[in-house]
C-alpha cells in the first residue's frame, strides 16, 4: 500500500466538504488519469522525486494497475484515493485470494483526512467484491499513520516481521527482475476471520505492487 504523508494537518474540517466517488477502472476517462496523474505526482514527490516518476505522461497507477477505486473530490479537485486490485498472493505454501489496496494519497493540505476516512468507502466495496481479505504492505516508517485505522477493533490486523516479493513494473538490463523487502502487513478480514490468515514470514506477489 503506497502511502503519501506530509507533516501538514491544515484542512481538518473540510473533511465533511469530500465527496467520494467509486469507480471501475474502465469507467474513467483521459482526463481523470491526468487529473489523478498531477495529483500521484504533488502528493509523491515530497517523499522522493522517484516516487512521482511513474506517474509523468498522464499515468495514474505506479505498478500493477487497479480495477477499483475509492477517488474524494472537494472544491480543488481530488483530495484522497485509494485503489484495489483482486489477486492471489502466496503467504508461506499458502495461495491465498486478496483485495490488495494501493495507491494510497491525501493532498497535502488535507493530511488529516487520514486512510481511516478512505477505507470507511472501500470497505463496503470490497464486501461487495465478496473477498476473504483485504491486503496491504507499507513500510515499518509509516506504521503510525494506521494508528487510528486501528482502533476500531477487528477492521485491520498489523502483521510485522514479514518479508515481501515483488516483481519490478519495468525490466531493466542489469537489475534483478524482483524485490524483496521487509514489510508491515495490513489485513482486513472481510469474508473470513483473521484466525484463517495463513502463517508465514514470505508473502509473493508474483506480480508488482499496486
Amino acid at each position: 500500500m503506497n502511502i503519501a504523508v506530509s507533516s501538514s494537518t491544515k484542512g481538518l474540517s473540510m473533511r465533511s466538504q469530500v465527496r467520494w466517488r467509486v469507480c471501475w477502472e474502465n469507467e474513467l476517462q483521459l482526463a481523470d488519469h491526468i487529473e489523478l496523474s498531477e495529483f500521484f505526482r504533488k502528493t509523491y514527490g515530497p517523499t522522493g522525486a522517484f516516487n512521482a516518476n511513474p506517474f509523468e505522461g498522464g499515468r495514474s497507477w505506479a505498478g500493477a494497475r487497479p480495477e477499483v477505486r475509492v477517488i474524494g473530490y472537494d472544491t480543488r479537485g481530488v483530495a484522497a484515493h485509494i485503489g484495489a486490485l483482486r489477486r492471489f498472493i502466496k503467504v508461506g505454501e499458502v495461495d491465498v485470494l486478496v483485495a490488495e489496496l494501493g495507491l494510497y494519497g491525501v493532498r497535502p493540505d488535507l493530511e488529516g483526512l487520514g486512510i481511516t476516512h478512505s477505507m470507511r468507502v472501500m470497505y463496503p466495496v470490497l464486501q461487495q467484491l465478496g473477498v476473504p481479505f483485504g491486503f496491504g504492505a507499507v513500510r515499518p516508517a509509516l506504521k503510525e499513520h494506521l494508528t487510528r485505522l486501528l482502533e476500531r477493533p477487528g477492521l485491520a490486523t498489523v502483521l510485522s516481521g514479514v518479508r515481501m516479493r515483488s516483481t519490478l513494473p519495468d525490466v531493466y538490463l542489469n537489475l534483478p527482475p524482483t524485490r524483496t523487502e521487509d514489510a508491515l502487513v495490513v489485513v482486513f478480514p472481510i469474508g473470513r476471520s483473521i484466525s484463517e490468515w495463513p502463517t508465514g514470514t514470505m508473502i509473493e506477489r508474483n506480480g508488482p505492487e499496486l
